[in-house]
């Protein structure tokens, strides 16, 4: 199978993602910019998950630049990340609704580790499909970006329980980390 239909279908997915989660920050009622403030823990959870997609985004492009030949499995995987990824509207709009929250914060850390778990099995199966020799392969090298990432997810979800204000700059840290090395 070709992986044009593939690329199509997450640029779309993804295109969906995004456009949700502005949808979820309502006008305010008031006509006054005093009256935004209430806005803010929704635009700083808005920017924290657009960023996360935006990098979802540019890897998946990357990744796919490698791939000369799509299967079952790649397709199913690549299924499986979109699910994730498209859950990540939900725990923003929570998240921000209930001002970075205990259990907010948790579930945003949740759905981002199965989002990166997820990537890590559609990463899998496209080095399977090309080869322990394919681009891709060389490019990840020992993958050490996915792991740490991962670890950092999990320390933010037990943090969530005890400081919320430590879980969200590992989350702002992991994000801005992984801007920098994309």
């Amino acid at each position: 199978m070709n992986k044009n239909r593939l690329e199509a279908f997450s640029d779309g997915v993804l295109a969906i993602i995004i456009t949700i989660m502005i949808l979820e920050i309502k006008v305010p009622e008031g006509e006054n910019f005093s009256d935004l403030q209430l806005l803010f823990p929704k635009f700083i959870s808005y920017i924290l998950s657009f960023v996360y997609v935006g990098i979802y985004w540019n890897n998946h492009h990357h990744m796919l630049q490698s791939v000369t030949k799509v299967n079952g499995k790649i397709l199913w995987a690549n299924l499986h990340l979109l699910f994730w990824l498209s859950l990540i509207p939900v725990s923003t709009g929570w998240m921000g609704e209930h001002n970075f929250a205990k259990a907010t914060l948790a579930l945003y850390g949740f759905i981002l580790l199965m989002a990166g778990i997820s990537y890590v099995i559609l990463q899998n199966f496209i080095i399977a499909s090309q080869g322990e020799n394919s681009l891709l392969k060389k490019a990840i090298g020992k993958d050490l970006k996915g792991k740490s990432s991962a670890a950092l997810y999990i320390i933010a979800i037990v943090f969530s329980f005890f400081n919320e204000w430590v879980s969200g700059i590992i989350y702002i840290y992991s994000c801005s980390h992984d801007v920098a090395h994309t």
